[in-house]
């Protein structure tokens, strides 16, 4: 019998929470571990659409990249959407686990899976992890980086390295979009300007803008930024390519699906169906 603790410590194995950020909440958030498990479902993010499939389709266990709850609650009633969700969640037996920036810099993590997506050699951490982190050959630090010979250091906040000779700001921007099956993406800088190094940081993480410029990259590959990260990055002469938060994260949770239903053979285990961008593009 597979339970939630049985889920939550490999999860842990592969995303060890001492990665997270400091003001992240991770872990096993809602739930109790002993219980049996028979359904997961990953998803980004615990919106109703999600928490109303999971209710509805018996699920046991919602593993989501963006925490839930995140914030410390006063209260949790009907009055606000977050206490309603709670309470369906809590009413149906419905367990939360989220490892959010762990997974983001986990040797095998979503940042690990863009620079493997996008043809990035030489890979290496942006933001080498603390001292407290576990270190990359610890046993609780995953099985290695994806091109573990093409990497230097296997956990740590995004992924820098390089594209083959040729590659312009705007052949970067259609592998991206070819690799996240997107009609498109935006940047900031030529298409035709050259490009040799990247760095990645999936989400909203316009404040490594500065990390990615203190290690000679010429293209930083975000999410999502502000708009006057965008002036920012044109003033200090880097390129940005913004593949939106939803896509920049989304695939790393179907990918986490099929590598749960793989460790677990004996359950059921899916990305959501229900989950969608909540931004879409309107043609003129």
């Amino acid at each position: 019998m597979t339970t939630i603790a049985n889920v939550a410590t490999f999860l842990e194995a592969s995303a060890p929470l001492a990665l997270a950020a400091e003001w992240d909440n991770v872990g096993l958030l809602i739930g109790d571990r002993a219980r049996p498990v028979r359904k997961i479902m990953t998803c980004l993010s615990v919106y109703p659409a999600v928490v109303a499939e999971a209710v509805a389709e018996q699920v046991d266990l919602i593993v989501t990249h963006h925490p839930f709850p995140f914030k410390p609650l006063k209260r949790v009633t009907t009055d606000s959407v977050e206490g309603r969700m709670l309470l369906d969640l809590a009413a149906a037996r419905v367990a939360v686990y989220s490892a959010h920036t762990a997974f983001d810099s986990a040797s095998e993590g979503i940042n690990q899976q863009l620079a493997a997506g996008l043809g990035l050699s030489d890979v290496a951490v942006l933001v080498p992890p603390g001292p407290d982190s576990p270190a990359p050959d610890s046993p609780v630090a995953g099985q290695g980086a994806i091109d573990a010979s093409a990497s230097k250091t296997v956990a740590g906040t995004g992924r820098m390295g390089r594209v083959p000779a040729g590659t312009t700001l705007g052949k970067l921007a259609r592998t991206a979009a070819q690799f996240l099956k997107l009609p498109g993406v935006q940047i900031v800088g030529s298409a035709g300007q050259p490009i040799q190094r990247v760095a990645i940081a999936c989400g909203s993480a316009g404040e490594l803008l500065h990390a990615a410029v203190r290690q000679g990259c010429d293209c930083f590959v975000t999410g999502e930024s502000r708009f006057h990260g965008y002036l920012e990055a044109e003033a200090t002469g880097i390129t940005l390519l913004l593949l939106g938060h939803y896509a920049s994260e989304r695939f790393g949770m179907e990918q986490l699906a099929r590598q749960l239903a793989g460790q677990f053979p004996d359950l059921n285990v899916w990305a959501s169906r229900q989950e969608r961008d909540p931004v879409s593009w309107v043609e003129a």
